[in-house]
């Protein structure tokens, strides 16, 4: 029987193309000083492609932490610390607008009615995280909501979900990680989650199928799922 839910941010409670294309060239424009060459080189270097306003497959701005993205970053940028950068971009990224994969409110609120616990698992940073959450009116949903700056990793390692499940006695067989990358799935799957992939961020359903259990056009399918699987659970009783 699943108790827990957690769920990656990006990609997953908010659509990833539609709330990160626009913020990721106003980005790299602003850090350019609107040098567009610039920009554009800067841009290849995390794999956006900043005409397009297109993410490349392993572009690091997709799964990566904002360490990782700011490593990229700093070669163009000479004379600004890794620090320096980093909060820069936290401030920038907290303020971009989200657009919500499904409605949440209704979603999570019924997801509690049914008395589970739920998290949040995310390569982001927590501050931009609880930002965008609160700014969605969700933030109270969650138990936790756990960073890739709060000291237990981050995915594919499968910290972030271990230190879940020890604040809050969860069991992994009774916990479900939902998320839109493959890093997701291969972190629940080494913390010993079910996993659930969704198609709302960047990669397809030929990437995510191999590591998910099921995966779901987006989160507004979950709740028939679980009532899938405990059926499923109970006639196999």
């Amino acid at each position: 029987m699943i108790k827990t839910v957690l769920f990656d941010k990006d990609g997953t409670l908010f659509d990833f193309r539609a709330t990160w294309g626009g913020w990721a060239a106003s980005f790299l424009l602003e850090l350019s000083s609107g040098d567009h060459a610039k920009a554009a080189q800067m841009a290849a270097s995390v794999g956006f492609d900043l005409q397009d306003r297109r993410f490349e497959e392993d572009s690091v701005l997709i799964g990566g932490t904002p360490g990782d993205i700011v490593r990229q970053l700093l070669p163009y940028v000479p004379g600004v610390s890794a620090a320096g950068l980093v909060s820069r971009m936290n401030v920038m990224a907290a303020a971009a607008p989200q657009h919500e994969a499904a409605p949440l409110l209704p979603l999570l609120g019924g997801l509690r009615e049914r008395g589970l616990a739920l998290g949040v698992i995310t390569n982001d940073a927590r501050a931009p995280a609880m930002a965008h959450l609160r700014a969605s009116g969700v933030a109270h949903c969650f138990d936790h909501i756990i960073g890739s700056d709060c000291g237990f990793g981050q995915k594919p390692g499968p910290g972030q979900l271990q230190a879940f499940m020890e604040m809050t006695g969860a069991d992994p067989s009774e916990t479900v990680m939902v998320g839109d990358s493959p890093h997701d799935l291969i972190a629940a799957r080494a913390a010993g989650c079910h996993r659930v992939g969704v198609l709302t961020g960047m990669a397809s359903r030929q990437q995510l199928a191999p590591l998910a259990s099921v995966v779901l056009p987006d989160i507004s399918a979950l709740p028939a799922w679980l009532d899938a699987a405990e059926e499923a659970r109970t006639d196999a009783a």
